[in-house]
């Protein structure tokens, strides 16, 4: 039996490496393996959390179907009104998963600047629609908004921005946000802000401004939950109402549906996951920096991207040096737009921290 087209034509996408992945393939424990491949929260989620988890019996029943409690919560947590938030149970996938349900017709055009997260290119493929790419210039670090607006022709349906971007770790400014918004609203402008906490910036007071405007969010990494998979969107009350209509009812599982309620009401531990993470972040970028083989870009997120290309290895020989040390990293072959010499690195605790700075300047070297 044949699949559709455009299956038979798609690339899968390309996750980072797992533990167990990696244990099997060099012979390694996994439990001495250093994880920096996936940008995950590496102190683990909130007690509390786990606790509440713990607690929850009922999984023989089905899931809220009416989170408006977690709604509530999550619009506290963002500054906005209930009627602008929507939750989605596969994390942010599902929230981008649903907008291509809710706004694609075949043949409709979405734009996005390359390098980037490649996912949304993934997801809206299977509905028929045509990417466009503009760029994202890494000689600068920014993007080109310039080739944004350049890209956007009758046929074009939505743009994404990714800000912290994924995986340049840079922010593109409110006032470019704006300025993209402002050509067309009828072209929906989807921000991805995944990594906002630890940029400290949000542009969540748009969506009062722009009706076209969609703000994604997780709680994959400050939070601690990306096993959990939970996601968020923040908009205006049409949008949301369209996007309900679409929307599983049960995609938010019962242990997902505890485990966020009761992250969000854990100040403390989100409070410290975010400083603990920029620290972090802080930490790798000042010792790779003094790296001369490196060319290392500073970041507001929970990553680093960084050129191996002055060490006389391509990011996938680097790659695997690393991995059979114990190490696993980001090689960004894979994302369109860039080319073979760039790695991401994700934060850890300083015990890892260290170890990994420590294997780096011996593989390196």
């Amino acid at each position: 039996m044949k699949p559709r087209q455009i299956v038979s034509e798609m690339d899968s996408y390309v996750p980072g490496r797992s533990q167990d992945e990696i244990a099997e393939e060099f012979g390694l424990n996994k439990e001495d393996i250093i994880k920096l491949g996936s940008n995950e929260n590496p102190w683990g989620p909130s007690p509390k959390a786990l606790a509440a988890i713990r607690e929850e019996v009922n999984i023989n029943r089905y899931p809220e179907s009416d989170l408006r409690e977690l709604i509530h919560e999550y619009a506290l947590y963002s500054g906005v009104r209930d009627d602008q938030v929507i939750v989605g149970g596969d994390g942010a996938d599902e929230i981008i998963d649903v907008l291509a349900k809710t706004f694609i017709e075949p043949g409709d055009e979405f734009i996005v600047p390359l390098p980037s997260y490649m996912y949304y290119e993934y997801l809206l493929l299977q509905y028929g629609a045509v990417p466009v790419y503009a760029r994202w210039d890494l000689e600068e670090n920014k993007l080109d908004v310039d080739s944004i607006i350049d890209s956007i022709t009758e046929k074009t349906k939505m743009i994404f921005l990714c800000t912290p971007n994924n995986p340049t770790g840079t922010l593109i400014s409110q006032k470019d946000i704006s300025r993209i918004a402002e050509i067309n609203e009828d072209i929906l402008i989807v921000v991805d802000e995944a990594y906002f906490e630890y940029a400290e910036v949000t542009n969540k007071d748009l969506i009062d401004k722009y009706p076209n405007i969609f703000i994604i969010r997780t709680m994959s990494k400050v939070m601690g939950l990306a096993g959990m998979r939970v996601g968020f969107g923040l908009s205006s009350p049409e949008i949301i109402e369209y996007i309900f209509r679409i929307k599983p009812v049960f995609s938010l599982t019962r242990l997902s549906y505890i485990a966020a309620l009761t992250t969000l009401r854990d100040k403390d531990y989100i409070e410290r996951s975010i400083h603990d993470g920029i620290e972090s972040r802080e930490y790798l970028y000042r010792e790779l920096d003094k790296m001369d083989k490196l060319k290392v870009f500073p970041s507001k997120s929970n990553f680093i991207l960084f050129n191996v290309e002055d060490t006389g290895m391509t990011a996938t020989e680097l790659s695997r040096k690393l991995m059979a040390e114990g190490i696993i990293v980001r090689d960004c072959t894979s994302f369109k737009g860039i080319d073979d010499y760039w790695i991401r690195i994700s934060i850890c605790t300083q015990e890892e921290n260290e170890k990994f700075i420590e294997i780096m300047k011996k593989v390196i070297e």
